[in-house]
């Protein structure tokens, strides 16, 4: 079998990671968690930070076991078998597809700050077309390339950010910033729930091990000092867009409409701008994981073989990625975001509940001589707390919501039993 280039390295996977935590939740879910939970919303940031957190050290002892592309597929698949890990390699993919989708989604809406005109059909699927034919020319010359271009995107949409805050809070209004009036807790739920896909996408970024330098090692630190960082910059950025936007419940770009109003036009474009570029960062993580998956799930005899083909230059999984591309933009044309984001939080909490279950079937089997090189204090507790954290997220989604996801789920049966039946297994 071909191999990647292990190209990754310990910085670059940090600042990978980082690129597709802040994809463009931040830019758009500060209203909608303000709507469900209004001031309190500060609080749901450092409540889903925590969950998050908890959720986080139970990947990286997981993930320090394995240094072949996969991720969570390969995890699951390693602990509970063929079949679970089909279905939650599934669910994994079309939560990528979904993502890919709805941002690309948001990134047209963010740019008709500039044109009200972008907002039509045509434009929008200009744009996506454009965009997404250039992604997947970048991810298809090799991981060196996407790396490279990951790094500058990274740093570009963190500055916009940093300087977001920065200023931000010498503007704060104390009245903005009144908890007198306490949220529901299903409301309160919900807004965590939400916040999930602003957290979320490190889960996704350790699929790539095959391409990583010492991925046992390195996964655990890039987990930990990511998100760690992302932390701190999503619950200041909370705090500024509470603190100074009267109308932040009612805003559809929160952060450019707070921005404006403490920073005037400059502080619009430079959100906007940031938004922009955040976004693309993203996109362009997404395209690379989302090829890698389509890969593992091939590689393990679980989908066509031809999906593992690599280039004999690029050493990049050429048809995954054109199938990966060409769904999701497909996926993109037609599409709520909101809608889809919580579909995909809702794919989450499944994912997280199974990864911190591995942690503890994985820990049994360490007998066999398969341990971990990076093992956490109480590892058990770390991972029974994250399933109680993950089924409560779950118990908030609304049930239509419930019903897509196993829709989805029995789509993915289907799929693999037609493909089992048609190789004679």
């Amino acid at each position: 079998m071909s191999q990647f280039i292990r190209a990754i390295r310990k910085w670059d996977l940090v600042l990978l990671m980082i690129n597709t935590i802040i994809g463009a939740g931040i830019f758009g879910l500060p209203s909608k968690v303000f709507q469900l939970s209004g001031t309190y919303s500060i609080l749901a940031f450092v409540v889903c930070a925590l969950v998050i957190f908890n959720i986080i050290i139970c990947f990286a002892e997981v993930g320090s076991r394995f240094d072949k592309t996969g991720g969570p597929y390969i995890y699951i698949l390693e602990a509970f078998g063929s079949f679970p890990a089909f279905i939650m390699g599934w669910l994994l993919l079309w939560s990528r597809i979904i993502s890919y989708a709805a941002l690309i989604n948001l990134l047209v809406t963010y740019s008709s700050y500039y044109h009200p005109a972008l907002n039509h059909f045509v434009p929008r699927l200009l744009i996506m077309v454009i965009l997404t034919a250039l992604l997947t020319g970048i991810n298809y010359v090799g991981v060196k390339k996407t790396t490279t271009v990951n790094n500058f995107l990274t740093i570009g949409k963190m500055v916009p950010l940093v300087i977001f805050i920065l200023v931000g809070l010498f503007f704060l209004q104390p009245e903005l910033l009144s908890f007198q009036e306490m949220p529901e807790f299903n409301n309160f739920s919900s807004s965590v729930l939400l916040l999930v896909f602003a957290f979320g996408g490190f889960e996704v970024v350790v699929i790539n091990s095959g391409e990583m330098k010492n991925p046992n090692k390195i996964v655990p630190y890039a987990l930990i000092i990511s998100a760690l960082i992302v932390m701190v910059l999503y619950g200041s950025i909370q705090l500024v867009s509470v603190g100074t936007l009267p109308g932040l419940g009612n805003s559809e770009k929160p952060l450019a409409d707070a921005a404006q109003s403490f920073m005037g036009d400059f502080g619009g474009n430079l959100i906007t701008i940031g938004a922009i570029v955040s976004i693309v960062g993203a996109l362009n993580a997404i395209l690379l994981v989302g090829s890698r998956l389509l890969f593992a799930l091939s590689d393990e005899e679980q989908l066509p073989q031809t999906l593992s083909t690599i280039h004999e230059k690029y050493r990049t999984p050429t048809v995954a990625l054109f199938v990966f591309t060409v769904i999701s933009l497909i996926i993109a044309v037609t599409g709520s975001f909101i809608y889809a984001i919580t579909i995909t939080a809702i794919i989450r909490t499944v994912m997280y509940a199974m990864v911190c279950g591995a942690l503890i079937k994985l820990r049994k089997q360490d007998k066999k001589g398969k341990e971990a090189a990076y093992i956490i204090p109480h590892g058990k507790l770390f991972a029974l707390t994250g399933i109680l954290f993950s089924i409560w997220l779950f118990s908030s989604s609304q049930l239509v919501e419930m019903r897509d996801v196993l829709i989805c789920i029995l789509v993915g049966v289907v799929t693999y039993w037609i493909y089992k039946k048609s190789k004679g297994i």
